[in-house]
């Protein structure tokens, strides 16, 4: 599933789309146009103008379009969604997503006047494209998150943490696999209350967000963390071999090590 890296892979991805006139606007499912704006107004504003910059919020890919309106285009991947740019996929394949290639997923695109092509492929029609995204409802960016963002998104709060941390209003980019990878590298319990954690716990928290987002952006994808391959029934912790217990937070299936986290 797309998660913060991916989406990174996207942003950069997306890079080489900068600065080419749209020739055409291919809406394959109306569905998948969000927001207040019609398909048919989408692909006006889009046909002619040329993308100025690629950026990431949290899991949101923000496409500005050249000018001095201010239009940006804001692109939501869901559980299943990738870019391709002129025939090239940043994430080679999702964890939970299909690997058959349709024509059929390729719910947008933007046709370049060079012969080049964007695409959004998305099997399960979860994410979407919407003109100007309230980028303001977001939370922080979790790869620059500040010690003192990340206190206040936690404290006082009886929710449950991992619950907490996928709060993309209050940490944006955080998933299902980053948040137990997350968790398990700090020695933190995803069932605890967000707004129990010390100060110790709040600095070694924040520090191990940090550097996991960083190694998982390295590696290629929010999947590639030492617990992934555990999180089956019977796994155990890669730290000291306990049995992994699984729970559901936040609606999320959740694997975590009853012995270190605490």
């Amino acid at each position: 599933m797309p998660e913060l890296p991916e989406v990174e892979a996207y942003r950069q991805l997306a890079q080489e789309a900068l600065g080419r006139p749209v020739s055409a606007v291919d809406i394959g499912d109306r569905r998948f146009v969000r927001g207040a704006t019609t398909p048919e107004e989408l692909a006006a504003v889009l046909q002619g103008a040329s993308l100025a910059a690629a950026r990431r919020r949290g899991k949101l890919l923000i496409l500005d379009v050249a000018g001095d309106a201010g239009i940006r285009l804001g692109v939501r991947f869901g559980m299943t969604g990738r870019l391709l740019v002129d025939g090239r996929a940043a994430v080679d394949r999702l964890v939970y997503s299909s690997e058959r290639e349709e024509a059929a997923w390729d719910r947008f695109a933007l046709d370049f006047a060079d012969g080049g092509r964007m695409v959004v492929r998305d099997p399960r029609l979860l994410g979407g494209v919407e003109l100007g995204p309230d980028e303001a409802a977001l939370g922080p960016d979790a790869t620059a998150v500040t010690a003192a963002e990340l206190r206040r998104a936690l404290s006082g709060s009886i929710v449950a943490l991992k619950a907490r941390l996928m709060d993309q209003r209050r940490l944006a980019g955080v998933g299902n696999l980053i948040a137990d990878e997350v968790l398990w590298r700090a020695g933190l319990a995803p069932t605890r209350p967000a707004g129990s954690l010390s100060p110790a716990e709040l600095r070694r928290l924040h520090r191990h967000l940090l550097a996991t987002l960083g190694d998982l952006i390295a590696r290629g994808g929010s999947h590639t963390g030492e617990l992934m391959p555990e999180r089956i029934r019977g796994g155990r912790c890669p730290r000291d071999g306990t049995e992994l217990v699984r729970v559901t937070v936040g609606g999320r299936t959740s694997w975590y090590c009853p012995r270190h986290q605490r």
